[in-house]
């Protein structure tokens, strides 16, 4: 995944990647409270003044924090095996491994897909490389099952939609005590079930979807 930040020498880098990593380090321990320009410069051992000097500010760190984790992101899809044009194995190898992420760090997930910091709003230049990097991958995989009544965006983002909600609520689940009865359980693989099962659906509702004026979708 391609970086935004200027060019610069190998001890500015250095310098700067230190403090990338903690605040990567803050984020996953502490979660998003933590990354504040203090708590930033004393987990790198630096002063604020660094923070300042090399990022702007707070917002220039999680600028970067949020590049950073999509290239993590991107670098663990990347590893799947190469599209077969099956599209059911293909999007569900997608799916694993989007869900395994996000169970890994759910703070980090947080910060990369809800509005986890107040008032942080990414760069759209980020955003548009967190989904060519990532969206669209998935598109990519999604494509041979679009029916006739959905091009590649919509078929890949209803799909997208999916898996995001389910594996959102599964944190928010997880994080909770569960109700009396509740069907699906941590201490076992019904999570991991009934994820399979809601994107098998959707990508099967996808396939069969028609164009506007034919059988169901015309009534």
């Amino acid at each position: 995944m391609a970086t935004r930040h200027s060019q610069a020498g190998p001890a500015e880098s250095s310098s700067r990647e230190r403090l990338l990593q903690a605040a990567l380090t803050v984020l996953v321990e502490q979660g998003v409270a933590g990354l504040t320009v203090r708590g930033l410069a004393g987990a790198a051992g630096s002063s604020t003044i660094g923070v300042y000097t090399r990022f702007g500010g707070r917002t220039g760190v999680l600028d970067a924090l949020y590049e950073r984790t999509f290239e993590l992101l991107h670098e663990e899809l990347a590893a799947l095996p190469p599209v077969s044009g099956d599209p059911l194995p293909d999007v569900l190898a997608f799916a694993r491994t989007y869900r395994e992420f996000a169970l890994e760090s759910p703070a980090r997930y947080a910060f990369m897909f809800e509005r986890a910091v107040p008032g942080y709003d990414p760069d759209p230049d980020l955003r548009m490389l967190a989904q060519r990097n990532t969206y669209d991958l998935l598109a990519e995989r999604v494509r041979p099952a679009a029916g006739p009544g959905l091009d590649e965006d919509s078929a890949g983002y209803l799909v997208w939609t999916a898996m995001h909600g389910l594996v959102s609520l599964e944190l928010t689940h997880r994080a909770r005590t569960p109700p009396p009865g509740w069907f699906l359980s941590p201490e076992d693989d019904s999570y991991a079930r009934i994820f399979q099962d809601g994107i098998t659906t959707v990508l099967a509702g996808v396939a069969t979807r028609q164009k506007p004026g034919n059988g169901l979708f015309g009534r």
